[in-house]
């Protein structure tokens, strides 16, 4: 009788193990359905915005300055000393406002020289005038004095052909008579030639010998210039911008001796980032902003080269300048790109580029909690961007920096 009690304990032993065990796995199974806790964001440590429908205006910003439209440039002619500075920078000057006075005595030295040339020249060609001149009277001479012999020797010819005629005078010496007019006309012939040559090499050599002199001449003239330039004037007007020299110093031709701008007409000089740079065409609207008004314009020029990853882009200012505006002033400008019409927009998210895939947080129906979704972006904008996928209009989405919850698909707002 006490065997088959003990068997049945036994048995009901294993069968509340295997419930047990049971129930272990149902729990095991049931907790691992559950989702991990979502860790929780502070809702006024984010920024959220909503998606919207409508058109939305691409502009793109960047940093810059301030430049006059036109800039003088003063450079030195030829070397010299500085022996008087008669201006300083910020002074209003006209065309004719002295600035700096130089000095060389090896430029002066050349200046006579070139005029001592120039004077043997002149010399030269009246020497060269009044010999060419006598040549020609000379030869004049020549022509008229065989131009006689010539026709005398004619009349004598007929006379005897006269006699000839009547048998007064022999054959052989109306034959004599003959070669003597021939000869005489010969050579007045050559003399004539002669004289026409005389006059062509005349012309010749009073030509080359007047390039010379005004050759000379020239070289003169350009070495008075660089006189005059000793004596720096602004050359336009406007306002003396720099003037950075010092008397006794020593410049050389080509050094930067002065800058005159002229500070009413100026324009922005703005650096966009060289991705954005490519959207922009001369012509479009800009706005300058001053920090002490806002100024419209409209671009201009494009640097065709990129300096440390941006583009310098010039915009004309068509509205009167703010008070304080001038040359180097830092300035804020936005371009406009274009219009897009009837488009899905939200504000631009802290990362995330114009024609990429990013993963942002939308809020649920509950708005307490906000999960990752992948979100198709297109086209940026200065503070929005264009939306292509993953969103609807009335979405709202964080737009935060949420890298701190990258490991994480769901956050609860708090």
């Amino acid at each position: 009788m006490d065997i088959p009690r003990a068997q049945g304990k036994k048995k009901s032993k294993w069968i509340l193990g295997g419930a047990a065990a049971g129930i272990v796995l149902v729990m095991s199974i049931a907790l691992s359905r559950f989702e991990p806790a979502a860790p929780t964001v502070e809702r006024a440590g984010v920024w959220m915005d909503t998606v919207e429908r409508g058109t939305m205006l691409r502009q793109v910003r960047g940093p810059g300055t301030l430049v006059p439209e036109q800039i003088r440039y003063i450079s030195a002619v030829t070397a010299g000393r500085v022996e008087r500075v008669l201006a300083q920078p910020g002074i209003t000057v006209t065309p004719e406002t002295p600035l700096v006075i130089l000095s060389n005595p090896e430029v002066q030295l050349q200046a006579m020289e070139a005029q001592r040339q120039q004077a043997g020249a002149e010399a030269s060609l009246a020497n060269l005038r009044a010999t060419l001149e006598n040549q020609r009277l000379n030869q004049e001479a020549s022509v008229a004095t065989v131009r006689s012999q010539y026709r005398e020797a004619m009349r004598q010819l007929e006379a005897n052909m006269q006699l000839a005629q009547k048998g007064l005078i022999a054959q052989n010496d109306l034959k004599r008579y003959e070669d003597t007019a021939e000869e005489l006309g010969k050579r007045l012939e050559i003399e004539q030639k002669r004289l026409s040559f005389i006059a062509q090499s005349m012309k010749a050599q009073m030509a080359a010998q007047n390039g010379e002199v005004e050759r000379l001449r020239g070289l003169s003239v350009f070495q008075q210039e660089y006189i005059r330039s000793m004596q720096v004037a602004a050359g336009t007007q406007g306002v003396l911008r720099e003037l950075p020299l010092q008397e006794g110093q020593w410049v050389n031709p080509g050094d930067r001796l002065a800058v005159v701008v002229q500070p009413g007409r100026l324009k922005a000089e703005l650096r966009i980032p060289e991705t954005q740079a490519k959207d922009v065409i001369v012509g479009q609207r800009a706005a300058v902003d001053t920090r002490n008004g806002i100024i419209p314009g409209r671009v201009t020029r494009i640097d065709p080269a990129v300096e440390n990853g941006t583009v310098t882009v010039d915009v004309a200012l068509e509205g009167p300048l703010p008070r304080g505006a001038r040359p180097d002033l830092s300035v804020d400008g936005t371009i406009e790109i274009e219009r897009l019409a009837s488009v899905l927009h939200v504000g631009r998210p802290a990362y995330g580029q114009a024609e990429s895939t990013v993963g942002l947080f939308k809020l649920e129906e509950d708005t307490r909690h906000a999960r990752r979704i992948n979100v198709q972006l297109g086209r940026s904008s200065v503070n929005t961007i264009e939306i292509r996928g993953g969103l609807k209009e009335g979405d709202v989405v964080i737009l935060s920096d949420m890298s701190a919850y990258d490991t994480a698909d769901r956050v609860r707002l708090k």
